[in-house]
């Protein structure tokens, strides 16, 4: 299958690109569902529940602000309150890398 290598090629190249950020990707020993948490300065902000989509936290301002919406059909969090501050994000191409680092570009200066 085609996609998965894409997904995980895009999920490195995204890892890549936050790393040049200061933005560190930890895996949990014992996951290997693709689970790993994003830091910034030994802080979570975000992490992958797979190797396209991030779930990332930020202030509910910015969420309306950038026209975020939880999506449909979430398999990790299918009750998240439309309150909460984490907002989980999917990339399926590269163009979508470029909004997600702008994306987390803010989650970082909250902290």
């Amino acid at each position: 299958m085609r996609t998965a290598p894409l997904r995980v090629n895009l999920r490195r190249q995204l890892v890549l690109q936050l790393e040049k950020l200061g933005v560190e990707d930890r895996a949990l020993p014992g996951r290997n569902d693709g689970f790993s948490s994003l830091l910034f300065g030994g802080k979570e902000f975000a992490h992958f529940h797979d190797d396209n989509e991030l779930d990332l936290r930020l202030t509910q301002g910015i969420i309306s602000r950038e026209g975020l919406v939880h999506p449909s059909g979430s398999r990790v969090h299918p009750n998240r309150s439309r309150n909460s501050q984490w907002i989980e994000v999917r990339f399926t191409k590269a163009a979508d890398l470029e909004r997600i680092v702008h994306l987390v570009k803010l989650a970082i200066m909250q902290i």
